[in-house]
């Protein structure tokens, strides 16, 4: 029989089994629409709820949607591959392989947006596992300490730059109304030319505060920015 022969006799034999449902129930072998619905769905549901927490504890300067859809997607992706290795050791090797070459060249600004990010590999790994419900209450667990984190640091008192550009003599009625408004506060740059000073200083204080009105008050200065700051060495 000619190769031209054996191929469509392959071809065929694959349609009959496609049509026999000898295809289809391979397919199905180890899980089934309805295992895959399920793992879709908590993933959804837990990958929601982790964007959710996310944007509410959220204290950047700039919010991004984008990494929100990424968190659902990672979570949703990260179970499909979990369920479809299963328990098949030579697929994981496999899938461990090909991960390794991948390099993600997106730097992450904030360390909190990494773990975010695992958080929402770890929930799909448990689901891709089928542990529905202790994927659910690990995610309404951690949910709940990040927000009632994020409600105690909005109790407390937060780090802010601010920026006065100013005449020189004016120099000492700006840290007497530091020193009256400010609980603690820094001084970081100062320079001065010939037509006027400018002054960054990093301090602390409640959302309440009017510094920036209390600081348009003193005569010979000419403007103030407020600035959230988020770094390591605020106060």
């Amino acid at each position: 029989m000619t190769p031209l022969a054996l191929l469509t006799a392959t071809n065929i034999t694959g349609k009959q089994d496609l049509v026999s449902g000898n295809w289809w129930t391979q397919q199905f072998a180890q899980f089934t629409p309805k295992d895959i619905a399920l793992v879709l769905l908590f993933a959804l549901i837990a990958s929601i709820l982790i964007s959710l927490v996310y944007k509410k504890t959220f204290r950047g300067v700039l919010y991004n949607p984008s990494f929100s859809i990424t968190l659902v997607l990672l979570t949703m992706v990260t179970s499909s591959v979990v369920m479809a290795i299963g328990s098949n050791v030579a697929l994981s090797m496999g899938m461990v392989g090909a991960l390794s070459i991948v390099r993600f060249r997106t730097a992450v600004k904030d360390p909190i947006d990494t773990g975010y990010m695992f958080w929402a590999i770890t929930m799909g790994i448990l689901i891709g596992t089928k542990y529905y419900l202790p994927a659910m209450v690990v995610v309404v667990g951690i949910s709940t300490v990040m927000l009632l984190a994020s409600f105690i640091r909005i109790r407390t008192s937060e780090s802010f730059l601010l920026v006065v550009h100013f005449d020189p003599i004016a120099e000492q009625e700006i840290d007497a109304e530091l020193h009256r408004s400010v609980r603690n506060y820094r001084v970081r740059s100062k320079t001065i030319t010939r037509s006027g000073a400018e002054m960054t200083v990093e301090l602390q204080l409640n959302q309440r505060s009017d510094v920036v009105g209390h600081m348009l008050d003193i005569s010979g200065v000419h403007d103030a920015t407020l600035v959230s700051c988020q770094n390591e060495t605020a106060f």
